[in-house]
């Protein structure tokens, strides 16, 4: 008989236990048929590179089918008509893979390759102390004008003298005002 394996995506609003009575339901219809399951798979419930009938996850199952075309062809009619399967896709293949898919041992590989999922701290460098670190560079906003002018320079410095009040101050009034006595005085002692 051809062999056949056969991937199911499930609708995510059903839960896993739906999901797998709906996987009994179509392994019946091949056993009727005089066919065989031979290894079914969970995948669990995954999320899709793109919406599929306004859904988002999907449960996975995989099965590999030992029989008869009229009978997969039964299957697929009755997946068709069922509100709860998304999608399907039927492959013929010359053999069947032994053991599990690549999809189950996916998760096993990787932790491998990660050494394990404990001791996830030392992913990274050391980090050493922060007072190991050089200083940072003052922002530009804070640098302070050269000026060739004494008095320009005195007029800026006492500027931000008056502007150091702390953030919650909403009332700057105070702080302008010294400013535009001490341009008036600058000013007054040139015209003498």
């Amino acid at each position: 008989m051809p062999l056949y394996e056969h991937v199911l995506l499930g609708r995510q609003d059903i839960s896993p236990q739906q999901f797998e009575g709906l996987i009994e339901t179509y392994q019946t219809i091949i056993k009727d048929n005089g066919g065989s399951i031979e290894k079914t798979e969970l995948w669990g419930l995954k999320n899709l590179a793109y919406k599929i009938k306004k859904n988002r996850k999907a449960h996975f199952a995989l099965m590999n089918i030992d029989s008869p075309h009229e009978a997969v062809t039964e299957m697929e009619r009755q997946m068709g008509l069922s509100t709860d399967v998304i999608r399907f896709l039927t492959l013929r293949v010359d053999e069947l893979e032994g053991g599990p898919s690549a999809m189950m041992k996916r998760g096993s590989d990787r932790d491998d390759r990660r050494g394990g999922r404990g001791g996830r701290d030392h992913d990274r460098g050391p980090r050493g102390r922060p007072d190991d670190r050089s200083p940072r560079p003052a922002p530009a906003a804070q640098a302070k004008p050269t000026n060739d002018s004494p008095e320009k320079a005195a007029t800026t410095d006492k500027a931000e003298k008056t502007s150091d009040s702390p953030k919650g101050d909403t009332d700057n009034a105070g702080g302008n005002d010294q400013v535009e006595k001490v341009e008036k005085t600058e000013n007054d002692g040139k015209e003498e």
